[in-house]
């Protein structure tokens, strides 16, 4: 049985860094004081730990150094690399590894804003480490990125020194055991001092780290409530991704992506860019997975959501992992990032969910609270006709069963098209449901393969994903790249 991690104070930990003699780096800070090399300074010993700490205060004199950041923001992900570039390679040219052979270098650099005096701006930073495991090796990289809860600036500062310090800790002593790493920077830490939002870790000693499931991590241990990842598998954070943008979200399991997925995204963006305050140009597309829905079936598999997620990256989509299992959630959270159109494409079965009050028991306002914040944003729910297996009825705006108490309300927002219907769907594909496709797969019966897209068909059995064993993958290997089949597939539906 494992025994459970002793948690280390701030001084304990900058004192052991210190007690290393091969330990040796510089501390880059900016935006929020020296927090973290303080800790190092006071624990003693930093004599043969600290190369050299700066703080480049003054925009004018950070980009004489970093140089400039072309978006006019400098807490930002691009700066934090600068800074560890800069100074780890300033390390690497002015300390001889003929004087130092044993010396592990790594460099230290945080870019931070703290809460404003109106508190109209909540702070938030990116902190980064690039560091050695050894002399003779390659250095890794860790950046992340948090967001403040803390209502006062001194606080944050304090945060960010204890953040700063676990980040280093971990870096050093816990790069073998990633999700370990991960966990320890909440050491002397609360959920509700900070958020972790965002981290990716790079390099020699990472490179069977897979950054999604760190993502999957930050989610399922309450670090955060939402991350995102792009196409090519790299963690971001959201505020890059969304800033300002037109926001198109679709909710599902994808597992796996079927035909109807695809028309549902592709007739729901082609009638979103034609709505109204929203710029073609400007929409980003996000297909979502809620922590409720990875483990529906108990606990959640690592390896199942790798299989949704290897089919999404594979055709081109940026993917949102989030704890919002009620959509109004989903919506403030797009909230903080945009004030333009946001879009949700859902079938009209989610709909009647939607509707149901028991959904909004644990508000105080009930169902009236949740539309509040809901419609109060400027949101359009793209809605995709359901078809009635028992019945054979087809599900839209106009007929969809919504309880007669709540009937007013919906006809409310119809009327108002803030649900308008997606009208040139394709019937062929109504029937085809995400868990019947999976079953098929793991039976070995090949009628999946008529429900989902050649693209996806490809990537399944080329990996081998959801427990497919077929022994030929027939085409697999042919064709286009999935992600230019899946953008043409798309296009061709729009």
């Amino acid at each position: 049985m494992d025994l459970e991690r002793v948690i280390l104070s701030a001084k304990q930990k900058a004192l052991r860094v210190n007690l290393n003699a091969d330990l040796y780096g510089t501390f880059a800070e900016i935006g929020a004081g020296q927090e973290v090399v303080r800790h190092f300074f006071r624990a003693g010993g930093a004599s043969g730990t600290i190369a050299k700490t700066i703080s480049a205060y003054d925009k004018d004199f950070s980009d004489a150094i970093y140089g400039k950041e072309t978006k006019g923001r400098y807490v930002c992900e691009s700066r934090i690399d600068k800074m560890l570039e800069h100074e780890y390679n300033l390390i690497e040219e002015r300390i001889t590894r003929d004087d130092h052979p044993t010396k592990q270098y790594f460099a230290f650099a945080n870019t931070v804003a703290t809460i404003n005096y109106h508190k109209t701006s909540q702070g938030h930073g990116w902190f980064g480490i690039k560091f050695q495991t050894a002399a003779d090796k390659e250095p890794n990289e860790i950046v992340l990125h948090a967001r403040f809860h803390e209502q006062d600036a001194l606080l944050q500062q304090q945060t960010t020194g204890l953040l700063g310090v676990n980040l280093i800790y971990g870096a050093f002593f816990f790069y073998k055991r990633p999700k370990e790493l991960l966990q320890s920077l909440y050491d002397n830490l609360e959920r509700d001092q900070l958020e972790i939002d965002m981290i990716q870790m790079n390099g020699p000693d990472f490179e069977d780290v897979d950054n999604r499931l760190l993502s999957l991590q930050l989610v399922k241990h309450g670090m955060t409530d939402a991350v995102i990842f792009s196409p090519d598998g790299r963690n971001r954070q959201a505020a890059d991704v969304l800033y300002k943008k037109n926001i198109l979200a679709i909710r599902g399991s994808f597992r796996p992506v079927t035909k109807v997925n695809i028309d549902m995204i592709a007739k729901g963006l082609a009638m979103f860019k034609e709505q109204p305050k929203v710029d073609p140009d400007n929409v980003k597309v996000l297909f979502e997975i809620t922590l409720n829905n990875l483990s529906a079936s108990g606990d959640i598999d690592e390896q199942d959501f790798l299989d949704r997620a290897d089919v999404l990256c594979s055709i081109g989509q940026t993917v949102l992992i989030s704890n919002y299992q009620k959509y109004f959630k989903l919506v403030e959270f797009f909230s903080r990032h945009t004030k333009k159109r946001m879009g949700v494409i859902m079938g009209a079965a989610t709909l009647v969910e939607i509707f149901n009050e028991r959904y909004y028991r644990d508000l105080n306002g009930g169902i009236l609270e949740a539309f509040g914040i809901l419609f109060s944003r400027d949101l359009r729910i793209l809605l995709y006709p359901w078809k009635d297996e028992d019945s054979g009825q087809l599900w839209d705006s106009g007929s969809t069963p919504i309880h007669p108490r709540l009937k007013p309300l919906y006809d409310y927002l119809v009327f108002n098209k803030r649900i308008l219907d997606i009208d040139n769907y394709d019937p062929d594909v109504l029937s085809i449901f995400s868990r019947a496709a999976l079953e098929c797969i793991k039976k070995d019966d090949d009628a999946w393969v008529d429900m989902v897209p050649d693209f996806v068909d490809r990537i399944i059995k080329e990996n081998c994903l959801f427990g497919y064993c077929g022994v030929n993958a027939n085409d697999a290997s042919k064709g286009e790249d999935p992600a230019k089949a899946a953008a043409r597939a798309i296009e061709q539906k729009n």
